[in-house]
Order: C-alpha cells, then structure tokens, then sequence
C-alpha cells in the first residue's frame, strides 16, 4: 500500500509529487482532484493518502519541490560566487518566460487567500524562503557587498516580492529589454552597497 509494485516509496512519492505539479500548474489548484493526480502518477487514491495527507499538503509538497528556485541553484553550484552577483544574474531571469510549473507558486499563494489549510503549509514555506534569503543577505553584509546597516529581513523580503511577483506577469503581459532591464538591475544593486568613506579634505597648503 503507498507505492507501485518495483518502486521504491521515495520513487512512488516523487512520481506523486511530478503529477501534481503538472495537474496544479495545468487545472489549478480548485480545479485539481486528488484522483486526477492518483491517475497520472499511476497510483490509487489510498496509495497517494499513504504519503500525503491531503490536497494542500501536496500542493505545497509540490512546489518545494518543483517550484522555481534559480537563486538556490545558483548558490548551490557555486557557493563562493559574490551574492551580488547571484542576484543580479537571478534577477536578469525574472521577466523570461518560464514553463507550467514555475507558476506554481502563483496556484499556492492564490490557494492559500482562501484556504485556511494551505495558508498553514504555505506560512511555513515562504517564511523558510525568507530565513535562507535573510541568511545570504547577512553572507553579502559580512563580506562588504551591501550595506549593513540594511536589515536582512527586509532585503529577503524584497527579493521573495521580486521574486513571487515576477510569476504574475509573463512577458506576453509586459515584455521589457534585456538591456534595460540589467541596468535597472545594477543601479538598484549600487543603491544597495556600503557607503563609500568621506573623501580627505582638500589640502590647503598651509604649514605646521
């Protein structure tokens, strides 16, 4: 019970949470049944109870692990890279068209304004989101990429709006230059960065 016959239960969960991201991305969440999913993850609707626990447990399941995460991955694959620079090659990527399933975050937090039961999971998730963006922040602070006197909550919280947000308005919306875009991009970065030392006053010849 829980998985299918020559799979594993972490592999029978995984199929689970492939087919909701698609089902979510592709119906909605009201418009998502939890047979829907069963069936194109080839299990039973028991078997899909044996690892979750209800429909909003696994649509936000589904985007923690699916879900769109570029400045994570970008982290991950080089850790010492300045952050300044992960955020800047992350934010060149907000206004590009993504596939079906980076809108999920979309379908949860929509779900989640009216469904006391997903907005539970959903708290969790983006307050995680925020910890780890607040934690880089404090990386960039430490080493004299950004301002310190900036709270690294709400640097994280700019960065979950930009991020989230950006799911809302696909480039057939509102199309903006690549060129254009960076350079809003690097000024908005500048703006962000240590104030620079007073420079010396002027030499005035006098003597000593």
């Amino acid at each position: 019970m829980g998985r299918i016959a020559g799979v594993t239960r972490a592999e029978t969960r995984e199929r689970l949470l492939s087919a909701a991201a698609d089902e979510f991305a592709r119906r909605g969440y009201d418009g998502t049944r939890v047979a829907d999913i069963a069936r194109a993850a080839g299990v039973s609707n028991g078997a899909l109870y044996a690892h979750f626990d209800s429909k909003a447990e696994l649509l936000v399941a589904a985007l923690r692990a699916h879900g769109r995460r570029l400045l994570a991955d970008l982290f991950d694959a080089d850790p010492d890279r300045p952050v300044v620079e992960l955020l800047l090659a992350t934010g060149r990527w907000l206004p590009k068209r993504r596939d079906a399933r980076a809108h999920l975050v979309v379908e949860a937090l929509v779900a989640a304004r009216r469904d006391e039961e997903v907005a539970r999971p959903m708290r969790d998730y983006v307050g995680e989101r925020g910890d780890w963006l607040a934690g880089l922040m404090r990386i960039a602070q430490t080493g004299e990429e950004m301002d310190p006197a900036l709270s690294p909550n709400a640097l994280a919280h700019l960065c979950l709006l930009l991020g989230m947000g950006s799911a809302l308005i696909p480039p057939d919306m509102h199309a903006v230059g690549d060129e254009e875009w960076a350079a809003l991009l690097a000024r908005i970065v500048a703006a962000l960065a240590p104030p620079r030392p007073a420079p010396p006053p002027p030499y005035t010849g006098g003597t000593q």
